[in-house]
């Protein structure tokens, strides 16, 4: 689906969704062409702790958990810098 389809079809909720195609802008923005809605949420920290739970259950996914009273998905592209913990061990 859409962004505008998921509006359309689950007017103003929160919802914990997942990004099936999407790219990074040159200014660091995720721009997601495809997404599914993965679940419903009564209120944002419902949907933040299903967010959480299914991002530590299957953290190779792409989640997000938004509203739909957003008229667009402008997510900024959050870049990690960290030791790896294999790096770390090594250490």
């Amino acid at each position: 689906m859409t962004w505008a389809e998921v509006r359309d079809a689950y007017p103003n909720q929160w919802l914990v969704v997942e990004a099936l195609e999407a790219h990074t802008t040159p200014d660091h923005l995720r721009h997601i062409e495809r997404l599914a809605v993965v679940e419903s949420c009564p209120d944002g920290r419902a949907a933040q702790l299903r967010y959480r739970a299914l991002h530590r259950t299957y953290p190779e996914r792409e989640l997000l958990f938004v509203h739909t009273s957003r008229a667009e998905l402008d997510i900024p592209e959050k870049l990690w810098l960290g030791i790896r913990c294999g790096d770390a061990a090594q250490a």
